[in-house]
């Protein structure tokens, strides 16, 4: 059974044009840049807070900082060079804030977390959450206003 090929498509469609000004003009605007930018300092924190904050005797949850944290800088730093090609990837940033505000009781092998891990986490998480949800909404807004057409 063959299946027809539309290749080309909708890169023809009239809308896709005007998808992408408005993606555009939302991607330069003061609130995504300060978002992005936020996001990409939030992973670099993410990354080092283990030695910032002193608890690399604790391997599970460093490693587990350094991958979440270097996935988040990831993410920023995508969103800040290619916004308009990684603006869909701009939800995964919540689910990873929620998991650092969980890790330490996860992670830790002990189940008894020094207070400045679980004060780190429950901090950087929140805020990690608050950016990724920040960051969708400027997704969701792009996406609605170029529906309403």
């Amino acid at each position: 059974m063959s299946y027809p090929q539309h290749t080309g498509e909708m890169a023809s469609h009239p809308e896709i044009a005007e998808m992408r000004e408005r993606l555009e003009r939302t991607a330069s605007s003061g609130q995504a840049i300060a978002v992005e930018g936020l996001i990409l300092l939030a992973g670099v924190y993410i990354a080092i807070s283990p030695w910032v904050v002193h608890f690399t005797n604790e391997p599970n949850i460093t490693v587990n900082n350094l991958v979440v944290g270097i996935t988040v800088g990831l993410i920023g730093l995508a969103l800040t060079l290619a916004p308009e090609r990684m603006f869909r990837l701009a939800w995964v940033v919540a689910p990873l804030g929620l998991w650092l505000l969980l890790s330490p009781w996860v992670v830790t092998a002990s189940h008894s977390a020094r207070a400045g891990i679980v004060w780190n986490n429950c901090w950087v998480g929140g805020a990690t959450i608050v950016l990724g949800l920040a960051a969708m909404g400027l997704t969701i807004g792009v996406t609605r206003r170029s529906g309403q057409r």
